[in-house]
C-alpha cells in the first residue's frame, strides 16, 4: 500500500468511528456538557486526568476551560491533574503510581465537582482509583473510554456518564475523544453564555 492510500485509510477509519460515535454517544456528550455547565454555574470545578495521550487531552480540556474555547468569556475552573511532575512523582514514589490522581482528587475534589476521567482502554488502574476517590467525595464522573469500557466502566455509578468510543484502535479512540471534548467545551459555553456555534 502506498503512502497516500495509507493516509486515505486513516482518514476513512477516523470518519467512520466519529460517525458511529455521533449516533451512539451524541446525547451522552450533551448530557455530560449540561452536567458540567450546572457544576460550574454553582461554583464547582472539573478535575481532569488521563495517561499518555489522554493526559494531553486532560490538559487540553483544562486550557479550553480556564482560558477560552471559541470566544472571550470569563475563565471556568478546571484543573488537569497530570501537569505537576513534582507532585506526581512524589505520590508515585511514596505511595504507588495507582494513587497519583486519586490522592489529588481526595485533596482537591468537593461534593458537586466533576471528574473528567480519560482512558482509551478503560483499564488504567490510576484512573479507576481516581473514579473511586471522586465517588467517595460525592463528585460526578464523566468518563471518556473506548473498546468495551474496561474496568473503568464497571467502576461507574448510575449517576455517572460514560462516553464510549466504538473502536478498538487507540488512535481512532483518541481522535474521537478530542472531538467529544471540543463538543463539551462548545456546549458548556453555549449553556453558560448563550453563544452560538462558532
Amino acid at each position: 500500500m502506498d503512502p497516500i492510500q495509507r493516509i486515505h485509510q486513516h482518514f476513512t477509519q477516523s470518519f467512520e468511528v466519529k460517525q458511529q460515535t455521533l449516533q451512539i454517544a451524541g446525547p451522552i456528550i450533551a448530557q455530560a456538557a449540561e452536567r458540567m455547565a450546572h457544576c460550574l454555574s454553582y461554583e464547582g470545578k472539573v478535575l481532569a486526568c488521563g495517561n499518555g495521550g489522554s493526559a494531553s487531552d486532560a490538559q487540553h480540556f483544562a486550557s479550553e476551560m480556564v482560558n477560552r474555547f471559541a470566544f472571550e468569556r470569563p475563565g471556568l475552573p478546571a484543573i488537569a491533574l497530570t501537569t505537576d511532575s513534582c507532585l506526581l512523582t512524589s505520590i508515585a514514589n511514596d505511595s504507588a503510581f495507582e494513587e497519583v490522581f486519586a490522592r489529588q482528587v481526595k485533596t482537591l475534589g468537593r461534593g458537586g465537582d466533576i471528574l473528567l476521567a480519560i482512558s482509551t482502554s478503560g483499564n488504567s488502574s490510576n484512573i479507576v482509583a481516581a473514579i473511586q476517590a471522586a465517588q467517595e467525595r460525592g463528585m460526578l464522573v464523566v468518563a471518556l473510554s473506548g473498546r468495551d469500557g474496561g474496568l473503568m466502566a464497571k467502576q461507574l455509578a448510575e449517576r455517572d456518564t460514560e462516553i464510549r468510543i466504538p473502536s478498538t484502535s487507540t488512535a481512532r479512540i483518541q481522535e474521537a475523544h478530542i472531538l467529544a471534548i471540543h463538543c463539551i467545551c462548545d456546549l458548556v459555553d453555549h449553556f453558560l453564555f448563550g453563544e452560538e456555534l462558532c
